[in-house]
């Protein structure tokens, strides 16, 4: 029989040569970013094709889905964590019983919230300030890409139990099934049969169902370390109270700091359709752009997990600093060059033909690009505290991102310097740095640290 968990995995990440370890997991992870950032990268490039209006909706929209995705992701966040420390102290029932747990929230939430979405689509498409097209456009996306919950819980849930053992690889796979298959219907459903923004978002529907089967059927094979198994399900109280404790202040975080994304999207909303087209071009971009730094992150969340729970915290520091040169000095390079507006003005023309949306995207792409080197402090970092459990502090940072550093950085900008659209961008570049500065004092602090949670 094979192994359900690759001992050498293990054993790399917990003895084994660090850097091997951190390119291990991350490379997997940065390419499956990339893979699920394609879903709304290919719906922006073919909408393209149809008008700047499909563009808007799909701008303004997207960060109301990605409210939910958030708040569901921070269950899976926690089910990451835990079954990552446990796994680290060698408890591996108790991992197995985690993700039985995890299961169940992550559905339970997601049926219950594309219930809710679904119903209260008008109104939140109302109040971002849609009118006319926008506002049609905004509907029929919205209505049908929130349907897609649960099925991307699952493929969340069984990309947070592989990766918390390591194995970075097979949920890459899975997703780049699903992207196959929106890649394929996309131009067959807008362009074929002309079903235009209804036709984006059913593919992006239809695409995930399989991986979801998949993830599923995966889960529950019997040669699995960790696997799904209800029939002897018993219900642990403690565990289900460490899930709230790591997972709501990652779920409070990220849909709080989406919301804050909202608002912002209505703000730069209120400079025109020119404006919010650009502004979703850019921030798509400089998404691809700043994934090393998200993968490199998640990769020092596993291997923090894991020597947390073995209580090596020495082992646990010796990765972090290794793996912050690795981001900030590849994030430095590559951003510069792509600060370069005759570099970045071609890669914003694949996505747009609108002459008044190129240039402001292009500068918008130049600047972030150029700063973008402040992701990997804030990720890499992010990664050492939510690996240790400290995700009430991660939670505090992503809040005070947007809400307190991006807003003031925008009313000083637009109300006080008068620099119009151009407030929007530099509100972006200055409260991603300045939360990044935050996170790596409270690193020296060394409250990391502290365990939050008890493994038995």
């Amino acid at each position: 029989m094979s192994k359900p968990i690759s001992a050498d995995k293990r054993k790399l990440i917990l003895e084994g040569n660090l850097i091997q370890a951190i390119l291990m997991l991350a490379i997997p992870v940065m390419l499956n970013s990339f893979i699920q950032s394609m879903y709304n990268l290919t719906d922006t490039f073919w909408l393209g094709k149809i008008g700047t209006a499909s563009q808007a909706a799909i701008t303004l929209v997207s960060p109301v889905q990605n409210i939910l995705i958030n708040f569901g992701a921070g269950i899976t966040t926690a089910g990451s964590i835990l079954i990552s420390q446990y796994l680290g102290a060698r408890q591996d029932k108790q991992a197995n019983s985690m993700a039985n747990h995890i299961c169940l929230c992550s559905l339970v939430f997601a049926v219950i919230c594309a219930g809710i979405c679904w119903i209260a689509t008008p109104g939140i498409v109302k109040w971002l300030g849609a009118e006319q097209d926008i506002y049609q456009f905004s509907i029929s996306y919205l209505r049908i890409v929130v349907l897609d919950l649960p099925f991307l819980f699952m493929i969340n849930l069984y990309t947070s139990v592989k990766q918390s053992q390591g194995d970075t690889v097979r949920p890459m796979l899975l997703n780049l099934l699903g992207v196959s298959l929106n890649l394929i219907m996309d131009p067959v459903f807008l362009i074929v049969f002309k079903m235009g923004i209804s036709g984006a978002a059913l593919a992006t529907l239809i695409a995930k169902i399989p991986s979801a089967v998949i993830a599923i059927l995966a889960l529950r094979r019997k040669n699995q370390l960790i696997r799904l198994d209800f029939k002897n399900f018993k219900f642990d109280k403690n565990k289900m109270t460490s899930i709230f404790k790591i997972g709501l202040p990652t779920a409070i975080g990220g849909s709080t700091m989406q919301f804050g994304f909202l608002l912002m999207t209505k703000n730069v909303n209120a400079y025109g359709t020119t404006a919010t087209t650009a502004y979703g071009i850019g921030n798509k971009i400089n998404s691809l752009i700043t994934m090393p730094a998200s993968g490199i992150g998640s990769a020092i969340s596993t291997i923090v997990g894991q020597n947390f729970g073995a209580n090596n915290l020495k082992r646990v520091n010796k990765s972090y600093h290794i793996a912050l040169r690795i981001g900030a000095v590849f994030l430095f390079v590559f951003g510069t060059i792509l600060s370069r507006p005759f570099i970045a003005e071609p890669i914003v023309r694949f996505f747009t033909s609108d002459e008044n949306v190129v240039p402001l995207a292009t500068q918008f792409l130049s600047i972030m690009a150029m700063c973008c080197w402040t992701n990997a402090f804030y990720n890499v970092t992010q990664g050492l505290f939510q690996g240790s459990g400290h995700t009430l502090i991660t939670m505090l940072v992503d809040a005070t991102r947007i809400w307190i550093f991006r807003f003031l950085t925008l009313w000083v900008c637009s109300s006080i310097l008068k620099m119009g659209v151009e407030s929007v961008w530099y509100a972006v570049v200055v409260s991603n740095a300045t939360s990044a500065l935050i996170l790596y004092i409270l690193y020296w602090t060394g409250i990391w640290k502290k365990r939050t949670i008890k493994i038995e």
